[in-house]
């Protein structure tokens, strides 16, 4: 059995996710262009959610379990992380002022999943 508190670093990414995507879109700067044209928006959100997946993965990753049941844990993160990243679109669309829904969000959001679960299963298996 894991003990419970080593999730915590992951449930305080969740809600520093959950926060930063609540804040309303006319608290960001406008016309930026080197912004948008090295897609920072896009980074962000990759590492923020591969820094979500990542670090609910790391105690499963620490801990006894086989390898098979490691990998299964690991998949299913992602995969929740990467419908939470869904979620947090729709979130913003409906509920958020001055934001809207991005599939490339989205996208990046599973990547950062996707690349959290690449390394893990790496660092894993050594």
């Amino acid at each position: 059995m894991i003990p419970k508190n080593k999730f915590l670093p992951g449930v305080a990414c969740f809600f520093l996710v959950l926060v930063l995507i609540c804040i309303p879109g006319s608290q960001f700067p406008k016309g930026n262009n080197w912004v948008d044209k090295f897609f920072v928006d896009k980074w962000v959100h990759a590492v923020l959610f591969g820094t979500l997946a990542y670090l609910i993965m790391l105690p499963i990753a620490k801990s006894a379990l086989n390898k098979k049941s490691k990998l299964h844990f690991f998949i299913k993160i992602s995969l929740a992380v990467s419908i939470w990243g869904l979620a947090t679109e729709y979130i913003q669309k409906y509920f958020i002022p001055f934001r809207s829904f991005d599939w490339w969000d989205w996208a990046a959001d599973a990547l950062g999943a996707l690349a959290a679960y690449v390394i893990i299963k790496k660092n894993t298996e050594e």
